[in-house]
């Protein structure tokens, strides 16, 4: 009897490749795109390289967490959040070279035709020390207004 042959594991994603390289601290940018000394993101490679995690404003009481990983041939994200939910998105394979989009794909502890929760979500690599995201939170199954918004974020050196 032959032994069964070893199932190859899927080839890394590249968009997550490109998170790995993100791993460091990230600051809030002023009006002008300069550094602050305001944390926002801190986000290091995990798991032996299969999974990022992303501090988000860590210390403060309204840190959160989002986990990023490779699920088959897709890049998927939960994301625990300050609200005790925990939503799942995908990243959509057709968003532009220099953005990662995550949509909507599920979750825990909330019912998305009510509860407010992380909807989606667009990441867009500015260059290797300024990225941008831009997310979109839903209550009682629509977009809120008041809660969109766009972080520019510079690596701390």
């Amino acid at each position: 009897d032959k032994p069964a042959p070893e199932k190859a594991s899927p080839a890394t994603h590249p968009a997550l490749e490109r998170l790995k390289k993100l791993a460091g601290t990230w600051v809030e940018a002023d009006k002008d795109g300069k550094p602050t000394n305001k944390v926002v993101s801190v986000i290091q490679v995990t798991a032996g390289g299969s999974a990022v995690l992303e501090t988000i404003f860590p210390g403060q009481p309204q840190e959160m967490l989002s986990v990023y990983h490779q699920d088959g041939d897709d890049l998927v994200m939960t994301h625990y959040c300050v609200l005790g939910n925990q939503p799942r998105m995908k990243a959509d394979p057709m968003t532009p070279k220099n953005q990662l989009h995550f949509q909507f794909a599920g979750g825990t502890n909330l019912d998305p035709a009510k509860d407010m929760h992380m909807h989606e979500g667009t990441l867009t690599f500015i260059d290797d020390d300024h990225i941008e995201f831009s997310g979109v939170a839903w209550v009682n199954g629509k977009p809120m207004e008041d809660h969109c918004g766009t972080m520019k974020l510079v690596r701390q050196k």
